[in-house]
């Protein structure tokens, strides 16, 4: 059944097989998608979904250095070459729209002020272009910048699908923006987006019912990790953690979204399978973080009925005709991890086709 098609939103997938929204940092300075990178996602367009890297909506969302963005026209329009090169291939490619949140520093953002639920930084250093330096504080957004943060989302939307994307995935994962609104410990406001399970999911909710008006439902998706603590999220209160997503996706599951994005070790928990009971609508997981997933691992989720799709990250790395390898059961390329955050074509574009491999 891995092998088989999907329908999400108005696209049929050829394949369960999604490439994971992979941090690749090769858009420079100016955060302008080039030649490369549009090959890059031109060689994986046999997988049944490509979700970009994580794209950010304004400069002050803006995470790494290289990362690209969805702001300006230039941008856009790099983006358009990419988009163009995957449909040419007979592609489908989803952006993913990622507010950073405190996940930044103003020598990444080009000077413009970190900002987060609430004044909590981010423990440790994060390397910037000048050099590793320990996350700041970052600025507590008020009430009445939430609605002008919801717009920066909702443009950037847009912005993707004038590039030509299919549809967008919305970032709530990871320890990013809408992430950190979600989670009890970075998110201690006492206004009405804080505190309780439903005032934490608020903002979330906000922001997915607003792109979808603004783009229709099917062209919108949306990627979660609950109880993933990374980048400083502490979701460890199993209680909170349920209700926080259980009012979540509640919220979200009457939209008709085109699928929910679940990235967990334990697709099989109960809290998993529960969401996915609760979204009823096309329901990816990821369990590949820590550990690669193999190709027995993706057969298996799909088959037993725990996901309609599997997202993978290494594996698409590092071998671009992932699909067919994994259908015929052939051999494959090792990911290079020293070139997973590094510039140039070494370990972007240069993993041979299985052809290739032979020579």
């Amino acid at each position: 059944m891995l092998f088989s098609p999907l329908t999400l939103g108005e696209l049929e997938l050829p394949n369960r097989l999604v490439m994971a929204p992979l941090t690749r940092l090769r858009s420079g300075k100016e955060g302008i998608p080039g030649p490369l990178v549009a090959e890059h996602y031109r060689q994986r367009a046999s997988l049944g979904l490509i979700v970009s890297e994580g794209i950010y909506p304004s400069p002050a969302g803006r995470s790494y250095p290289g990362q690209p963005g969805l702001v300006a026209p230039e941008q856009i329009a790099g983006w358009k070459k990419v988009t163009d090169a995957v449909h040419a291939e007979g592609g489908r490619i989803f952006a993913q729209i990622m507010h950073g949140g405190r996940v930044s520093h103003e020598d990444i953002n080009g000077g413009h002020g970190v900002v987060a639920p609430s004044a909590i930084a981010v423990e440790g250093e994060t390397r910037t272009y000048n050099g590793k330096q320990p996350h700041p504080v970052p600025h507590e957004l008020s009430t009445d910048e939430l609605p002008l943060v919801r717009e920066e989302i909702v443009t950037a939307s847009r912005n993707a699908i004038e590039a030509g994307f299919d549809g967008v995935e919305l970032h709530s994962a990871n320890g990013y923006l809408l992430h950190e609104f979600l989670a009890p410990n970075t998110n201690i406001r006492t206004d009405s987006y804080g505190g309780s399970p439903e005032n934490r999911a608020r903002f979330v909710i906000e922001t997915v019912n607003a792109v979808v008006e603004a783009l229709g439902a099917n062209r919108v998706g949306i990627r979660i990790s609950p109880e993933h603590n990374v980048q400083g999220i502490e979701e460890t209160d199993a209680a909170d953690v349920r209700a926080t997503y259980d009012v979540l996706v509640n919220s979200i599951a009457p939209l008709d979204l085109a699928y929910l994005s679940i990235l967990h070790d334990e697709p099989a928990a109960e809290l998993v399978q529960n969401l996915r009971a609760r979204f009823n609508g096309p329901f990816l997981v990821n369990t590949g973080f820590s550990v690669i997933t193999t190709r027995d691992a993706a057969i298996a989720l799909v088959a037993d009925g725990q996901a309609d799709a599997v997202v993978v990250g290494r594996p698409a790395i590092a071998n671009p005709d992932l699909v067919r390898r994994w259908r015929e059961g052939l051999p494959v390329n090792n990911p290079d991890q020293a070139t997973f955050y590094a510039d140039g074509a070494e370990g972007y574009t240069d993993y041979p086709f299985y052809e290739e491999s032979l020579s």
